[in-house]
C-alpha cells in the first residue's frame, strides 16, 4: 500500500513539484497552503506517514506546525523545506523534534534520499513503539493488525498520562479490554477499578451508585453507601455505555468532574475524590441533543477508536484460534483446531457483530464439532443452526452454549443496546448484564 505524505508550503509551484517528484516514486500526496489547512487535512486522515513542511510561511510557520504536530498522540515525523540562509532555524527544529531537512530550490535525488531515510527511520521507530506499546494491550487482546498495533501505540501513550479517555467503537469490539489495558499499565494499576455500566440502571439509582446516598435518602435505603466514584477514590472508573447516562446524571457528573468531589445523595456536603475516568460509547457524542457537550469536552481529552473486525482482517484467524482455545477448556474437551477451509470461511465473513460475534461463532463450533478437527461439515452444522451433540460434551455445556448464543444473536440484533435485547428476552435488564458478564459478552 502506498505511504502517504503530507506537503505544506504556501508556494503552489513548490507544492506542485513536490507532488509530481513524490507521486512518480508512488507515494499519495496530499496539499495544504498553510499549517491550519495542514492540521485540518491530518484531523481527517490517521494514515499519514511523513509532513513535509516549509520553514518560513504566512500565519503558522513551519516551527509553530512542528509544535502542533507533535502534540498529537500519533504524531507523523516532520521533515523541513528551508530556503537559503535558514539553515540554522531548520537544525533548531530538528532539536526539537523534526527528523530532518533539505533544502529548496531542491535536487530532486537529494529529496528522495531525505523522504526514504526519514520514512526508514520513522518505521524503526514505530516498530519499537508497537512492541513496547503491544505488552500493554496484549494482556487483554489478540490481534495481529495495523490497525490494532495503531490502538497499542495510543494506549502506550495515554496510560502513563493521567488523563480522561474516551473508547468509542461498534458493539463487540472489545472497548473494556481497552479499559482494562489502560489501567494495568498505568500509574494506578494497583489502585481500585471500577467499571459501571451507565444504561443499566434508573436515573436515580444511577446517580445513587455513582455518588454514593446517605440513609434514608429514598425508599430502600435502610444504609448509606459512600457510591462507585468515591469506592474508586485514587483509581480508576470505567463509564460503560456513558451515552445513555439521563440528562439530570450528565450535569452531576459534569459537577464531580470540575470540583473532583461528589455530593452523595441526602447529603448536604461534598467529599473530595481522587479518580481517573475512561468512558466507552458505541454512538456517536458529538453534537447528539441528548448528551451534554460540555460533559463530552471534559470525558473525551482523549479518543482511542476501536476500528471494527471488517476493518482488521488480519485479527480474525488470531482471533479464532484464541477462541477455540478458551472454549476447548471450558466446555471440557480436547484440544481441536480449525480446518484450513474453515479458517478461509472466517476470513470471508464479515462479522456485523465484530468480535463478540466471531467469539460465539466459535463456541458454536466447539460445540458441535466431533473432534478433532473443525472442519467444514462442522461448519455447515453451526450456520445451518442444526443442532448434533458432540460426543465429549456434557449437558451443561450444551445448555450454556445455547444461552450464550441466544444472548449473543440478540445483543447483536439489537445493535448492542442492552436495554431492549432484556425486553426481547423477557428478563429483567440486571438479569441480563449478569448473563453477559457470566459468558464474557460485556
Amino acid at each position: 500500500m502506498a505511504e502517504t505524505l503530507l506537503v505544506v508550503d504556501d508556494e503552489e509551484a513548490i507544492r506542485y513539484a513536490l507532488k509530481v517528484v513524490l507521486g512518480a516514486q508512488g507515494f499519495e500526496v496530499l496539499l495544504a497552503a498553510d499549517g491550519a489547512a495542514a492540521l485540518d487535512t491530518l484531523d481527517t486522515r490517521d494514515d499519514i506517514a511523513l509532513v513535509l513542511t516549509d520553514l518560513k510561511m504566512p500565519g503558522m510557520d513551519g516551527m509553530a506546525l512542528l509544535a502542533e504536530v507533535q502534540r498529537r498522540p500519533a504524531a507523523p515525523p516532520v521533515i523541513m523545506l528551508t530556503a537559503h540562509g535558514t539553515e540554522r532555524r531548520a537544525v533548531e527544529a530538528m532539536k526539537l523534534g523534526a527528523l530532518d531537512y533539505f533544502k529548496k530550490p531542491f535536487d530532486q535525488d537529494e529529496l528522495l534520499r531525505v523522504v526514504r531515510r526519514a520514512l526508514h527511520t520513522a518505521r524503526l521507530g514505530r516498530r519499537v513503539r508497537q512492541l513496547e506499546a503491544g505488552q500493554a494491550l496484549q494482556r487483554t487482546m489478540v490481534f495481529a493488525s495495523d490497525a490494532m498495533w495503531r490502538v497499542a501505540e495510543l494506549v502506550e501513550r495515554v496510560a502513563a498520562r493521567d488523563i480522561p479517555v474516551l473508547i468509542t467503537g461498534e458493539p463487540g469490539t472489545g472497548k473494556e479490554l481497552v479499559a482494562r489495558a489502560i489501567v494495568g499499565a498505568s500509574q494506578r494499576a494497583n489502585r481500585p477499578y471500577r467499571p459501571f455500566n451507565c444504561a443499566a440502571l434508573t436515573p436515580e439509582m444511577a446517580a445513587a451508585e455513582l455518588f454514593g446516598h446517605a440513609r434514608g435518602a429514598f425508599t430502600g435505603a435502610d444504609r448509606a453507601r459512600p457510591g462507585l466514584l468515591r469506592d474508586a477514590d485514587g483509581g480508576t472508573v470505567l463509564l460503560d455505555e456513558v451515552g445513555e447516562l439521563r440528562p439530570q446524571v450528565q450535569s452531576t457528573l459534569l459537577r464531580a468532574l470540575q470540583e473532583r468531589a461528589v455530593r452523595p445523595v441526602g447529603e448536604a456536603r461534598a467529599v473530595p475524590v481522587d479518580v481517573r475516568v475512561i468512558s466507552a460509547t458505541n454512538r456517536p457524542l458529538v453534537d447528539s441533543p441528548e448528551f451534554r457537550q460540555d460533559l463530552l469536552y471534559r470525558l473525551n481529552v482523549v479518543e482511542i477508536h476501536l476500528p471494527p473486525l471488517r476493518a482488521r482482517r488480519d485479527d480474525i484467524v488470531p482471533l479464532a484460534r484464541h477462541f477455540v482455545e478458551r472454549a476447548c477448556g471450558q466446555f471440557g474437551v480436547d484440544d481441536l483446531r480449525l480446518s484450513a477451509a474453515v479458517e478461509r470461511r472466517l476470513l470471508a465473513h464479515r462479522w456485523p457483530g465484530n468480535v463478540r460475534q466471531l467469539g460465539n461463532t466459535i463456541d458454536r463450533l466447539v460445540a458441535l464439532c466431533a473432534g478433532p478437527l473443525i472442519d467444514d461439515e462442522t461448519w455447515g452444522l453451526a450456520m445451518s443452526g442444526a443442532q448434533r451433540p458432540a460426543p465429549t460434551v456434557g449437558l451443561k455445556a450444551q445448555v450454556d452454549a445455547f444461552e450464550r448464543e441466544l444472548l449473543a444473536r440478540t445483543l447483536d440484533g439489537c445493535a448492542g443496546n442492552q436495554s431492549e435485547a432484556a425486553r426481547q428476552l423477557a428478563v429483567s435488564r440486571m438479569t441480563l448484564v449478569t448473563k453477559l458478564k457470566k459468558y464474557g459478552l460485556r
